[in-house]
């Protein structure tokens, strides 16, 4: 049973590629124009601007794009925007503020840009680049005012290489119309030769693979060897800060085909590129070589999740609808258990995170792709990995004795299992265990899964959920006890909370379990029934009636 074919998504490519503004779009070109000749005419300032890369790119395949960078020829970006402004001021306009966006080789911004609302949208205004980049660092050893042919050759992939010249409202391919054909072919190459354009900033070889599979285009062959080749990868692992690595690889989990992104990574060998770079202390028994040999469990992972997530190419083995209720309704759960998924190799592994054992999947989340709790990938991810020996043992529990609505609701209700704070879900958790379940029978190579086997794990997962669901379990997930501390006090004849509190507030969770129709009354008439075997508290504890004390 293949897993792996059918993930691509072609995007459809209009047979004439043509860029039809919207009437704010051509407002905003006026604007620009217009400003261009007053500066020409009264200033002595000759520019042409030009919108470049992704915002052409989107137009021309019949998307809105809101992203406009404007290129401008012979003069800086803040001091084209004060004209700018000043321009529209004159003629009854009023844009927003400027903001200059400083420049930061780090953060792929290289040049210095400044960015100002016109008629609603953002513009980022930035000169023509041409730049010179040291061999061990993305800072430029040179920035001067650059031609469109300087800029476009110097950008990732020719696809975004194009501009769209306000003045002539026409596009412009300075890379010899290589550019407009790779769009129109669906092609992804570079506008210099590749290894060039990766060692210049070798995020490009991810980017490359997230517009790949963006737009389901195919990598041309001397590019994929050049992301193979051992310089570029050591460079992504060293010349790169690990936030960019991170923002690239959610926005390949968080894309349209993020199956497809996986089989790239993994054909061009770039695993350990991307989730290595830890701490030193998490680093024994860690080796590149043991990601290499081990990547192939990722790919597994993630071809089952994606099969999950695709019911309609996936018929032979259907896990119960309330296992993907979550995941399929919440992006962000999806995206949560996709990077599980291809974190997998990492399974069982721990590091000593301040002197205690800590999941080694926090540490790569943490250090190499430096994301944080936004979308629960810190906190939400590793508690997937921790609660894999829970769900499994009470799985296992289930198949050999009938499980009690105490055990089962306790097991639900366990915070590593099922935890709101960080976006965790019991059926996502489940989830992930079925996936690494099933991962060890899918055959790579063959792209096959062990059908029988596989049938007989979705079938006890499918028979664990549905005992669940009789139960009526899933709707005291997240139920509050009864009785608050106080009512518990009063219940008790104590004066004060205690050690004794905890475990006393997880018996009350225990007796709504085992009483899913039991009232507040009933609870307190238990507990109070339940008191003198409690062996809580101190005498000096316990209410006692007051005395009034008079005074002369």
């Amino acid at each position: 049973m293949s897993l792996g074919k059918g993930v691509i998504r072609h995007t459809n490519i209009p047979e004439k590629l043509e860029i039809h503004l919207t009437e704010v779009e051509d407002k905003i070109c006026n604007l620009l124009r217009e400003c261009s000749i007053y500066l020409r005419q009264k200033k002595g300032i000759s520019t042409t601007c030009r919108i470049a890369g992704g915002w052409v790119r989107d137009k021309l395949l019949g998307h809105q794009s809101n992203d406009m960078d404007v290129a401008l020829s012979d003069i800086m970006g803040l001091a084209f925007a004060e004209h700018l402004r000043d321009y529209a001021h004159s003629n009854g306009v009023e844009l927003g503020p400027i903001a200059k966006i400083e420049q930061n080789p780090d953060q792929s911004k290289h040049l210095e840009t400044a960015r100002i609302k016109v008629f609603g949208l953002d513009l980022d205004l930035v000169n023509l680049r041409s730049e010179e980049y040291a061999k061990d660092s993305r800072i430029p050893t040179s920035v001067a005012f650059g031609q469109p042919l300087e800029d476009a050759r110097r950008r990732d992939i020719t696809i975004n290489a194009l501009f769209y010249n306000v003045d002539s409202r026409a596009v412009e391919d300075f890379t010899k119309k290589v550019g407009l054909d790779d769009l129109r072919h669906g092609i992804i190459r570079t506008p210099l030769p590749p290894k060039e354009t990766f060692i210049d900033d070798p995020l490009r070889v991810l980017r490359c693979i997230r517009f790949a599979s963006r737009f389901g285009f195919t990598l041309v062959q001397d590019l994929k060897e050049a992301a193979r080749d051992i310089v570029v990868q050591e460079a992504l692992i060293s010349k790169v800060a690990r936030e960019r690595v991170g923002d690239e690889l959610v926005k390949m989990i968080k894309g349209p085909a993020p199956l497809h992104s996986a089989q790239l990574i993994h054909e061009l060998s770039l695993y350990h590129c991307i989730f290595t770079v830890v701490p030193p202390e998490a680093k024994e028994g860690l080796s590149s070589q043991f990601l290499k040999d081990n990547a192939d469990s990722a790919l597994r992972a993630a071809s089952i999740l994606n099969a999950f997530l695709s019911p309609s190419q996936f018929h032979e083995i259907v896990p119960h609808p309330a296992l993907l209720s979550v995941v399929m309704e919440d992006d962000s759960a999806k995206a949560r258990l996709l990077l599980a998924a291809l974190l997998v190799p990492y399974k069982g592994m721990f590091f000593k995170d301040k002197k205690k054992d800590s999941p080694m999947v926090t540490a790569v989340i943490r250090d190499s792709l430096k994301l944080g709790t936004q979308n629960h990938f810190l906190d939400g991810v590793p508690t997937l990995f921790s609660a894999l020996p829970l769900v499994k043992e009470h799985l296992q529990q289930s198949s050999s004795r009938p499980l009690t609505r105490v055990e089962l609701g306790l097991f639900l209700r366990d915070k590593l299992v099922h935890n709101a704070n960080t976006g965790t879900h019991w059926t996502t958790s489940l989830l992930f265990a079925l996936i690494t379940d099933l991962e060890p029978l899918y055959n790579l190579p063959e792209d096959s899964l062990a059908i029988n086997a596989a049938t007989e794990i979705v079938s006890s997962y499918n028979s664990f959920l549905t005992l669940i669901l009789d139960l009526g379990l899933q709707n005291d997930v997240d139920s509050k006890p009864l009785l608050n501390g106080r009512e518990v006090r009063t219940a008790l004849g104590l004066l004060k909370d205690g050690p004794w509190i905890g475990k006393v507030m997880e018996d009350v969770v225990k007796w709504q379990l085992a009483h899913p129709t039991g009232s507040k009354d009933d609870c307190l008439e238990w507990l109070k029934e339940q008191g003198p075997d409690l062996q809580i508290g101190k005498d000096e504890d316990r209410q006692v009636p007051s005395k009034r004390i008079r005074t002369r």
